[in-house]
C-alpha cells in the first residue's frame, strides 16, 4: 500500500509515520508514505498557497494550482489514477467498514486542508470522496489524515502480527471490545474474573461475546442494534428438541 499525502505541514506526519506498527511496516516495505509539501509547487517567492475568498468573508482559501500541481507530482509516482481522499468537515464520516475497503486499494491519496478550505474547482476535478472523522472542527487535515492511515494500515496483510490483533477488536465485527485483564492475578482487591483462568476456551470465549454484547448496548446502543439486526439467529429463543415417544 502507497499512501500520498498532500500537506502544508509534512513535518506533523514523521514521528507517527515512523514509530510503532506503522514504522515496522515502512521498513518492511508493507508500507510507503509519501510527502509532497504544496508550497514546494506555490510559484512565487514567499511559497504563499492562500489568498483571500472570492465573494468575501473571513480567513484565506488554499488556492488551487498548488494543490493540482503537488497531485500531479504524486500521481507520477503511482502506476494507475491513485484513489484520492479529502479530509474534510462536509464528507462521510469515517468507519471500520470505510477503512477495510479502502485497505484494498493500491495507492491511496489523501489532501489534508487548512485555513477555510481549497478552492473548490480543485476539488471537483480530482477527488473521489471526502471524509471526516468525526462532527467537531480541527485546526486542518493532518491529524484526520493520520487516522485514516491509521485505521486502513491494520487492515493490510502483514502490518500486525496475526490476524487476531484486529478481528477482535472494538468496531471490527460490529461489536465493542470485551475487558481485557493481565498480571497481576488481583489488584487493588479486584480479582481477575475466574473464567478467564479457568482453561475453559469455550467459557472463555463465550464469556467474552456476551461482555461485548453488554458493553455496546450499554454505550453505543445504536452499533447493538445493528448488530442484532444483522444476526437475528443468534438472538432467536432456542427451541428445545422434542424427544420421541418410545412405545413399550
Amino acid at each position: 500500500m502507497n499512501f500520498h499525502i498532500l500537506t502544508l505541514f509534512p513535518e506533523m506526519f514523521e514521528g507517527v509515520l515512523g514509530e510503532s506498527m506503522l514504522g515496522r511496516a515502512r521498513e518492511k516495505g508493507i508500507l510507503s508514505f509519501n510527502l509532497y509539501n504544496i508550497r514546494d509547487w506555490a510559484g512565487n517567492k514567499h511559497n504563499r498557497v492562500d489568498d483571500a475568498p472570492y465573494g468575501g468573508g473571513r480567513g484565506m482559501v488554499m488556492q488551487a494550482p498548488p494543490v493540482f500541481d503537488a497531485y500531479t507530482a504524486a500521481c507520477e509516482k503511482c502506476d494507475a489514477k491513485p484513489h484520492v481522499i479529502h479530509m474534510s468537515p462536509k464528507g462521510d464520516v469515517f468507519t471500520q467498514e470505510k477503512a477495510i475497503e479502502l485497505s484494498k486499494k493500491s495507492d491511496i491519496l489523501i489532501i489534508c486542508g487548512h485555513y477555510e478550505g481549497i478552492d473548490q474547482r480543485v476539488l471537483d476535478e480530482i477527488v473521489d470522496e471526502e471524509i471526516s472523522i468525526g462532527d467537531y472542527v480541527l485546526t486542518g487535515g493532518e491529524i484526520p489524515a493520520m487516522t485514516v492511515i491509521d485505521a486502513v494500515s491494520r487492515m493490510i496483510d502483514g502490518v500486525l502480527s496475526n490476524e487476531e490483533s484486529f478481528t477482535d477488536e472494538s468496531h471490527f465485527g460490529g461489536l465493542l471490545e470485551y475487558p481485557q485483564y493481565t498480571r497481576p492475578f488481583e489488584f487493588h482487591g479486584v480479582e481477575v474474573p475466574a473464567v478467564l483462568t479457568s482453561g475453559n476456551h469455550a467459557e472463555i470465549a463465550k464469556w467474552r461475546h456476551q461482555q461485548s454484547l453488554d458493553i455496546t448496548q450499554a454505550k453505543r446502543p445504536d452499533m447493538y442494534e445493528k448488530y442484532r439486526e444483522l444476526h437475528k439467529e443468534e438472538f432467536e429463543p432456542k427451541k428445545k428438541k422434542r424427544r420421541k415417544k418410545i412405545d413399550a
